[in-house]
Parts: C-alpha cells; sequence; structure tokens
C-alpha cells in the first residue's frame, strides 16, 4: 500500500458544514504530522490556517493524496482536474447523495485513519472527453466523469442529429437530446432518462435519447473504447449546447460535430475495504432490504 505523506484537501465552497468538517480533517492531518495543502479556492475560507496553497493543478503534482470534502458535484469537478496526474481521491460526503463520496463526516477521523493506515481499495474511473468542431475547426472541448450531454439549452424544441459510432451510422433522431454516459454516472442524469445502472468496473458507455419522438429508441451500451460522433442538422435553427457533467457548457451551431471518446487518463478513487456498490445503490436509491428486515 501507498504511504501518503502530502494530504491536498478540496471543498465545496458556499456550505459552513464544509468548513467546519474540513478544519477538522485538517486538525487531524496534522496531528499525524502529515503536510497538508489547501486547495486555493478554500484558503480564504480558513483565516489563520498557516498551511501551504495551491492551485488543483499543483495539487495533482505534488499531493500523494487528494481528499475532496463535498458531495457528488465536488468530486466530478476534482476528477476533471486530476485524473491526468494519477493521484488518488478520496471523497468525504457533505452533499445530498454520495454516491462518489463515500466517508460520512461522523466518521471522518476513524475512515481517514484507516486510509492512512494502508487499508483501503482504489478504483480506477474513466472519463470521458469530448469535442466540437465547426468546418473541421475545434471550438470547445471538455472532460467528464459522468456524462456528455446534447440538449436544446433554453429552447423548448427538439435537436435533430445524426449518430455515428466508430465511424458507422447508426440513426438520424428528433428528441430533446442524447445523454452519453460512463458507468460511473450511470446512476446520475442516465438513470433518470431511463438508462440502465452499470457497474463502475464495466468498461461501456450507455448512450440514452432524452425524450425521442420515436418511441423504439431506447439506450443502446457499447465499448469503452468507441467513438462517438453526433452531427448536429445544418437544417436547424435553434443552437444546442453541450454539456460535461453539468458543469461545463459548450454552444453547437447547425452543422457542428461532436465527438466524444474515452479519456487515456483515469481517475483513482480510494475506498474503505469495505465498500460495497450494490449497498451504496441499495441506500441511495431506496432499493428494498433483505426479507424479514435484515440489511
Amino acid at each position: 500500500m501507498e504511504h501518503f505523506r502530502n494530504i491536498g484537501i478540496i471543498g465545496r465552497l458556499g456550505s459552513t458544514q464544509v468548513v467546519d468538517t474540513i478544519r477538522r480533517l485538517k486538525k487531524f492531518l496534522l496531528d499525524r504530522h502529515l503536510h497538508v495543502i489547501l486547495d486555493e479556492s478554500i484558503a480564504e475560507l480558513l483565516p489563520g490556517h498557516g498551511l501551504q496553497v495551491s492551485s488543483r493543478k499543483q495539487l495533482g503534482e505534488v499531493c500523494d493524496m487528494v481528499v475532496v470534502v463535498g458531495g457528488d458535484g465536488s468530486m466530478l469537478g476534482a476528477a476533471r482536474a486530476l485524473a491526468r496526474y494519477k493521484v488518488p481521491v478520496l471523497g468525504v460526503n457533505r452533499g445530498s447523495l454520495g454516491f462518489l463520496t463515500d466517508i460520512r463526516p461522523d466518521e471522518l477521523e476513524v475512515r481517514v485513519a484507516e486510509v492512512l493506515d494502508g487499508q483501503y481499495t482504489v478504483e480506477s474511473r474513466f472519463l470521458l472527453e469530448t469535442q466540437v468542431r465547426r468546418k473541421l475547426e475545434p471550438i470547445g472541448q471538455g472532460d467528464a466523469l459522468n456524462d456528455v450531454v446534447l440538449h436544446p439549452g433554453k429552447s423548448t424544441r427538439m435537436i435533430e442529429f445524426e449518430l455515428y459510432i466508430d465511424g458507422q451510422f447508426v440513426c438520424s433522431q428528433k428528441s430533446d437530446g442524447l445523454i452519453v454516459s460512463t458507468p460511473t454516472g450511470s446512476t446520475a442524469y442516465a438513470l433518470s432518462a431511463g438508462g440502465p445502472i452499470m457497474h463502475p468496473k464495466l468498461d461501456a458507455i450507455v448512450i440514452v435519447p432524452m425524450y425521442p419522438h420515436t418511441l423504439s429508441s431506447r439506450p443502446i451500451v457499447v465499448a469503452g473504447n468507441s467513438e462517438l460522433k453526433i452531427v448536429v442538422s445544418p437544417k436547424m435553427d435553434i443552437y444546442p449546447q453541450v454539456s460535461c457533467d453539468g458543469q461545463n457548457h459548450f454552444t453547437c451551431s447547425p452543422g457542428d460535430i461532436v465527438t466524444i471518446s474515452k479519456k487515456p487518463q483515469r481517475l483513482q478513487l480510494i475506498h474503505p475495504l469495505d465498500h460495497n456498490y450494490y449497498e451504496v445503490c441499495r441506500t441511495k436509491l431506496g432499493w428494498g432490504s433483505r426479507l424479514g428486515g435484515g440489511s
């Protein structure tokens, strides 16, 4: 197991609970004589902290591990910034769901101590990278741990587009858009649109139509190494958007081409030893417990 000495901390802004948890985490790590580095976005919320402050790029370069305090949205942002540096990331849940942030605040010290003592597993999660091209010239690009979504933006009208997979024409479609999701994102927006839940270990991508005009349009699961191409119809007079994890947005024009494929670098996600994906799904999605009331 790795020996963590330089620990970075990233936190969600705008939450006093997050700040309180970061203070506890900081004290715990310093008591263990570890080098703590704060993300610059939260450092100003901790006056007099006396710690090193770094950008997320620098965190990826100098840290042995980064702890993210917040919800899944915070983890998504950290994943896009840190995946290229292969630094493992641990999540402390201060959000509503917590599919990606395992540790509860009330067990913070115990769980982090277990990880520091080598009692953890590392799970590799792949990201998607997307590029929007206009007349062969790139106009926007972004990464996504959960999903890449083509949607109408502020318009209430349907989008018309063509879908290609590995250079082969699949279909043309009129719909409210298209969700292209990783297994990580299969429990997010794709699930709300009727897509399947995929175990994180699967090397696959799911393509989920959003309210398609044709009732026979259904989600498709394809190989993780597939390259997807979406051609926005040149006949449209609306300007749809492409969103990565719902946080980065690009506006498309009629005729633009959106390409989506697996990113070479992966997120290294740390879990406690007793992490159980199905238990997470059961808890977060309200699945039934065992017959007779067992857990």
